[in-house]
């Protein structure tokens, strides 16, 4: 047994409290505890203390501190179960301490997954131009299980994804204006994939999107994709300049047609 020769209050840290006791020996510093866990035991001076009950003491400490990083970590923003077993795992805190820590989470509510998913889907939904496919991983991703993914996606209504995928081609097509049409068309709808969005709603959306270009400005893409070739291939001439100059315009996505008239056109200016 040991007798508890003093308490004080850490310097740094007010919600911590040092433990003097006596083995035997004469009084020594032992151990630190948080306030919560003082109160708990009523740990006071001249109180005996075996080995045992130091060990269980010093086990509900490390619970304590893992629970204030847990909190500290949840005060930024909504965090999933993962997500807060992770963060501790990379605090190197034992499983057993984890495990009790999610536990005391969970009856407090802190941490409820399917309040989390219902909250991303939302958040991701009205302030990112994700598609669902994309928020479906990320969940995925952070631990949430089908059941409840497939509940919180429930919450993106197909025409509000494809709503946000007009606007999300309609920015490819302004980026992508001195591309040929088929080419703006395979950018749009390569991006929309990597964004998450169904071919259904991409084919709505590039439908709605009007990616097909007037005359006009397809001519005006073949021109600057045309100059730019040109440089490439003006070593050559003849057949062979010709040759090599509709199999890249024609590679850009342009037309047969157009080529030649662009070719037509070059030659005369």
């Amino acid at each position: 047994m040991a007798v508890i020769t003093k308490i004080t209050t850490q310097q740094k840290n007010k919600d911590r409290y040092n433990i003097f006791m006596d083995y035997g020996k004469g009084e020594e510093y032992a151990f630190s505890v948080d306030s919560a866990v003082l109160i708990r035991f009523e740990l006071r001076k001249g109180m005996e203390i075996d080995e045992f009950s130091i060990l269980e003491i010093q086990f509900q400490d490390d619970i304590r501190k893992a629970y204030n990083r847990a909190i500290n970590y949840l005060a930024r923003r909504m965090r999933s179960e993962k997500e807060i077993r992770d963060y501790l795992l990379e605090k190197e805190i034992e499983q057993p301490i984890i495990n009790e820590v999610i536990h005391k989470l969970a009856a407090q509510k802190y941490i409820n997954d399917e309040e989390y998913a219902l909250s991303y889907v939302r958040t991701q939904m009205n302030t990112t131009d994700k598609g669902p496919d994309l928020i479906r991983m990320e969940l995925r991703e952070r631990g949430i299980n089908e059941g409840i993914i497939k509940h919180a996606i429930a919450e993106y209504p197909f025409e509000n994804q494809v709503e946000k995928a007009i606007k999300v081609a309609e920015k490819v097509i302004k980026k992508n204006s001195k591309e040929s049409q088929r080419i703006v068309k395979q950018k749009a709808e390569q991006f929309l994939l990597r964004k998450g969005y169904s071919f259904d709603v991409i084919l709505l959306a590039l439908t709605e999107a009007d990616t097909d270009k007037e005359l006009d400005d397809e001519m005006e893409a073949i021109r600057y994709q045309g100059e730019k070739t040109h440089r490439k291939y003006s070593k050559f001439t003849g057949f062979e300049y010709t040759q090599k100059m509709k199999q890249a315009l024609f590679r850009k996505g342009f037309s047969m047609d157009l080529i030649e008239k662009y070719l037509e056109e070059a030659e005369k200016s």
